[in-house]
Parts: C-alpha cells; sequence; structure tokens
C-alpha cells in the first residue's frame, strides 16, 4: 500500500464532473466543473475524495500525520490528459521528408516515392521487440512529462502479419512496465504496403482473413482503424475491413477526410464507429451524420500545423453537436510530438475551440474516444488517481502561455512520476 497523498488549496481543481454520461456536446463540453481552493485525496491509486480544501479538512484532518501533503497554492490541478490518436510505437525517424516537404513535396508525393508509411515500415519490420520498447519507451516518458497519462497507440507500420502483432506486443508488454495507460489499435489498414501494390484487394484480403483473428484471438488491440483516402484505401473496402473487425469484437475507428473530401466521415457513420480521425475535408453532410450517430470527431491541430495545411472545422463541428476530442497524432511523418498542451493551444488558435472546450476535448473526451471514461479524464471518487499539477493559476492561462510546458508534477494511478 502507498502513502495517501493530500492535494490542497488548489487555486482550480477542474474535475469535469457532470451528471450525464458520455462524451460531452456543445454547451456541455464548457461545463469543466471548477472548484476553486480545491482539494483531492489519493489512496491506493484511486480518488477518494474531492471538494473544497474546507470540506475534506472536515473529513481528513484526522489523518493528515499519515498523508503526504501536497500544497497547491496558486496552482491548476486537472485530470490527467488523454491522447486518444497516436502512433507511438515504431522505428526510426524521418527529419529528411521535414525539409522535403518544405522544398514543396506533398505528404502523398512522399508517400508514393517510397517514403512517409513505406520508410517507416522498412524501419520497423527491421527493428527487434527490445529496440522499439526503446524507443517506445523514451515517447511515452516524454508524453508523461507534458501531463498525458493515457495514450491510444496504433500499429500499422507493420504491413505484414508478423511486424503488426510485433508492434502490438511492444504496447501490450509497455502496458505492463511502464506507468503509462496504453490502449492499443490494430491498424493493419495504415497503407498498402509495396509489395502489394497493383494488389490491393489481395491485401485486404490478406486484413481480413489472416490478421484480424489473430490479433483478435491473441487479445493484442481493442480497436480497428483504417486509413480510407484517396491512394490508400477506398470507402468501400475500408467498410469491409472495419465490419470484418466487428466480428471479432474490435471497436471501428476510422482515418477520415484527411487529404481530400472521400465520404469517410458519412462511413464513419454508418459502420458505428467510436471516433473519426483527421477530418479536415470532412462534408457538412458528413458532420452532420456523425453528429446524429454520436460519434466523436478526434481532431489534430499540430497535424494540420506540420503539413501547413488549414486545420478542421472544430467550432463547426461542436456548433453542430458532434462531441469533440483532440491529440498530438505522435508519429515520424506527419506529427512528431508528444505535448498536449501545444495541441490544447492550437485547437484554440487554428479549430477555434475555446480554452474550456480545448481541456475538455483533451481529457474527458478524449477518453471517451478510447473507451476510457470510466477510469480516466475527469477527477471523480472512484477513478484512477492520474492527476496533473501545473504552474498556472486557472485554465485559460494554461490555454493562453503558448507552446510552453507548465507541468509540475503528475501522478499516475496515485503515484508521483513526474516532479
Amino acid at each position: 500500500m502507498t502513502k495517501p497523498i493530500w492535494i490542497k488549496h488548489a487555486a482550480q481543481l477542474v474535475t469535469l464532473q457532470h451528471e450525464l454520461a458520455g462524451p460531452r456536446i456543445k454547451e456541455a463540453m464548457s461545463h469543466l466543473a471548477i472548484i476553486e481552493d480545491g482539494s483531492v485525496w489519493l489512496e491506493d491509486g484511486i480518488i477518494q475524495a474531492v471538494g473544497t480544501t474546507k470540506e475534506l479538512e472536515e473529513t481528513y484532518t484526522a489523518r493528515s500525520d499519515e498523508a503526504e501533503i501536497v500544497d497547491a497554492t496558486g496552482h491548476l490541478v486537472t485530470p490527467g490528459l488523454v491522447d486518444p490518436h497516436t502512433h507511438v510505437a515504431f522505428g526510426g525517424s524521418r527529419e529528411r521528408e521535414f525539409e522535403m516537404r518544405l522544398e514543396g513535396a506533398t505528404y502523398m508525393d512522399i508517400m508514393n516515392a517510397g517514403g512517409g508509411i513505406h520508410a517507416t515500415t522498412r524501419m520497423t519490420r527491421t527493428a527487434t521487440e527490445d529496440e522499439l520498447v526503446r524507443q517506445t519507451t523514451k515517447r511515452l516518458d516524454s508524453f508523461l512529462a507534458h501531463g498525458v497519462t493515457t495514450v491510444e497507440g496504433k500499429s500499422g507500420y507493420g504491413l505484414d502479419l508478423e511486424t503488426e502483432l510485433k508492434q502490438l506486443r511492444v504496447m501490450k508488454r509497455l502496458q505492463a512496465e511502464h506507468p503509462m495507460d496504453i490502449v492499443p489499435t490494430f491498424m493493419g489498414a495504415h497503407a498498402v504496403p509495396t509489395e502489394y501494390k497493383g494488389r490491393e484487394e489481395e491485401y485486404v484480403d490478406l486484413i481480413i482473413n489472416e490478421m484480424l483473428p489473430v490479433v483478435a484471438k491473441e487479445n493484442l488491440a481493442k480497436f480497428n482503424d483504417v486509413f480510407c483516402e484517396v491512394g490508400v484505401f477506398t470507402p468501400e473496402q475500408s467498410e469491409r475491413i472495419l465490419e470484418a473487425g466487428k466480428l471479432h469484437g474490435l471497436v471501428p475507428k476510422i482515418h477520415a477526410d484527411e487529404i481530400e473530401p472521400y465520404q469517410g466521415a458519412e462511413l464513419a457513420a454508418k459502420v458505428g464507429a467510436v471516433s473519426a480521425e483527421h477530418l479536415l475535408k470532412a462534408s457538412d453532410e458528413g458532420i452532420q451524420a456523425m453528429a446524429e450517430q454520436g460519434v466523436i470527431a478526434c481532431l489534430l491541430p499540430a497535424t494540420a500545423l506540420y503539413l501547413r495545411e488549414t486545420a478542421a472545422r472544430g467550432r463547426v463541428m461542436i456548433d453542430a453537436g458532434v462531441p469533440v476530442a483532440i491529440s498530438t497524432d505522435c508519429n515520424p511523418g506527419s506529427s512528431p510530438t508528444t505535448s498536449m498542451p501545444l495541441v490544447m493551444n492550437l485547437a484554440c488558435i487554428s479549430m477555434r475551440l475555446t480554452p474550456a472546450e480545448s481541456l475538455c476535448a483533451a481529457t474527458y473526451n478524449a477518453a471517451c474516444a478510447i473507451q476510457m471514461e470510466d477510469k480516466v479524464g475527469s477527477l471523480e471518487v472512484g477513478k484512477q488517481a492520474d492527476i496533473v499539477l501545473w504552474s498556472v493559476q486557472n485554465y485559460q492561462e494554461l490555454q493562453y502561455l503558448f507552446g510552453v510546458n507548465h507541468v509540475q508534477s503528475v501522478w499516475k494511478k496515485g503515484v508521483k512520476v513526474v516532479g
């Protein structure tokens, strides 16, 4: 048993408590349930009490000698951030492509020339499991340093059965060895491997008939994702892959409408996806369909910035009733960052989310996008004690001070992992 922790006198304790279950939409995304002079008691990795410092003193003063006291005077306290869309487990890096893009090459130009996803695939295929564990651990440590305590992690840099399983096993191993919660997603449909060029339907069959059954049998993933994009997988192929995954108990996700409008948002609604990702080019009809079906829009403003694209229409989506989450999209080609604070800033600047909506999108709604809202994403009794102490006084200041990491301390399941 670990020593209890009592965090007291927070200038703002952002709890995100809400009487309704499910992802927040419209005005509810701004209801942060803030407690001034807030206090939280953690014990055995679980939140035991949340309230004002005065309220908790009435119950816990008699036990204060047995607890570690954290004076949060003048500081903001929030739930640990949740990143619902990463490609965190991969081999190598692609810094040369950054220069190529600045010289005028497009995302698809690089990919069609054997770079992009294909380049990382080659490096991930040749890396050993131990090498991938070492590289991924560094990224997870960086996430923690930026206040992120839970991430989703996709495969998709194997594009063959052996390497896809290797990526997923790396994440399963790190779930046991690293403080971070890692929620795994199978994404064999990240690209068509070069050896299947011109034989795309054969690769789709390989995913459906060989990869998905093994992933499900070994319980290596919770979700099944597909890159529905011109030149990658068609809406028809994407639907086949997602429906096949559902037969194996894998919840559908979809990379949708990133480069060109391609009916991806509409397909997300049709197949009952928990979330649709990117959505830079999503149609009005697709946005409406997502709102009607409760599909979470997982928006990635750092990726849009890095690719010098116009960001997704986050303001339009929220106003239309789509629940919105945000993510780093941590990956080696189009968003090599682990900074969710930066992503929250960008969500406000480039997608016109308010600071409150941005924080909700990076905590509770993000947890909903990976079906972890019963454990993380808000500060409520009975949930994991995943908590961040920030060196700012309020959530507005967190979003206002651009490009700075304000993390002072991080607790994961009640254990201090940063600070």
